[in-house]
């Protein structure tokens, strides 16, 4: 009977026994946990040494970062001493350590470092445990100023969703509410002004508005746009009350506080004197919304029916005469806006112009809004 050769196989046998060997790997076990300084908030920086046998200097088994107050690593099963370093800590001392803490194989350690446990409060000198009492008011007061500005940033936006859907009492009454708990901020003072402003209570608007603007100019970083929004609506208060001169220095300083909105508070402010059948101050202000921005169809519009309301007859050939500028502003108005709203109104104005007319022009009583 022939022998097989069995030499190769056996060969095979071992290489492959030898590259099961070199690929085989001593169990491992997962640590992972929070660390948290005195105050009980996350440290931002340092690292996590586990020392094996109780050491807690020298060369440590494992090193592992804290990013944002958090540690993770995959570790030998064993029993270690936990130390955590801040970035500048010398390699022979330790922030805090934590003994026997026990790794597994195939299990996840959770291991916090809190270090406002008692045990390592306690260890602290009297000037260090006065000064994390300092701290610790310090924080709590930030985080109730925190929880309060939420609050009423909540409270701000219910309150304009209320003015903007018309229900001006039950803002006034969550922006009386507010001013009484941060009576020094600005914005709460203007957003009562022009709750108080829908409801028509033109004094305790004006006296709000002007609270506001005294509070935000007086502030370390004033803001434009909500001493621009005070002084609009103060011209507006004002001006339903008939006050023409306070109503117009409440626009004219809205628009030199934020000179990005005058064309807007100028050409509210020609619809207050619109209103108030203010003629010559009406086309002041239209000129002024103009000049900040002569895009804006609707300033031309208001020029021109103030002009047009100032308009005479010849009583030799009984044509209208009105005022220079008036035609130039109605066209002007319909070049910008051929379809709007004032577009039917500027077109019969200006073909009675060169009609005879029996008695005066008076221009539409419509406005704008």
């Amino acid at each position: 009977m022939q022998m097989k050769n069995f030499g190769p196989r056996l060969a095979l046998a071992a290489l492959f026994g030898t590259v099961l060997l070199v690929a085989a790997q001593a169990p491992t076990g997962k640590i992972h946990g929070h660390v948290t300084d005195p105050t009980g908030s996350p440290v931002s920086s340092g690292t996590i040494s586990l020392y094996a046998g109780g050491a807690t200097s020298g060369d440590a088994k494992y090193t592992l970062p804290v990013d944002t107050g958090e540690y993770k690593g995959e570790v030998a099963p064993g029993s270690y001493t936990l130390v955590y370093r801040e970035p500048t800590t010398p390699k022979d001392k330790v922030v805090d350590q934590i003994d026997n803490v026990k790794v597994t194989a195939g299990g996840d350690t959770l291991q916090d470092d809190d270090m406002s446990r008692q045990d390592y409060v306690s260890k602290m000198s009297p000037e260090q445990r006065k000064a994390l009492e300092e701290t610790k008011a310090k924080n709590a007061e930030i985080l109730k100023e925190n929880s309060t500005i939420k609050n009423l940033n909540g409270d701000l936006a219910k309150a304009r969703s209320d003015r903007a859907n018309k229900n001006f009492q039950e803002a006034a009454e969550l922006m009386q509410r507010d001013v009484a708990l941060k009576p020094t901020e600005a914005l709460l003072w203007v957003e009562l002004g022009e709750a108080q402003l829908g409801l028509k209570q033109y004094a305790d608007s004006e006296t709000s508005l002007q609270k506001g603007i005294q509070l935000d100019a007086g502030g370390k970083k004033p803001n434009a746009e909500v001493e621009g929004a005070a002084g609009n609506a103060l011209g507006e208060a004002y001006g339903s009350e008939g006050k023409i001169p306070e109503a117009q220095a409440a626009y004219d300083a809205a628009a030199k506080v934020n000179p990005t909105g005058a064309s807007m508070y100028y050409t509210n402010e020609a619809i207050v004197m619109d209103r108030n059948n203010q003629l010559d101050a009406t086309v002041a202000a239209a000129d002024k919304a103009i000049a900040a921005d002569p895009t804006k169809p609707i300033p031309y519009y208001l020029k021109g029916k103030a002009l047009i309301n100032k308009a005479t007859i010849d009583p030799k050939t009984q044509k209208i005469i009105a005022p220079p500028g008036t035609e130039e502003a109605y066209q002007k108005y319909l070049d910008l806006a051929p379809t709007g709203p004032f577009a039917g109104d500027a077109k019969q104005v200006l073909a009675e112009l060169n009609q005879t007319q029996s008695t005066s022009y008076k221009a539409t009583s419509k406005k704008p809004h």
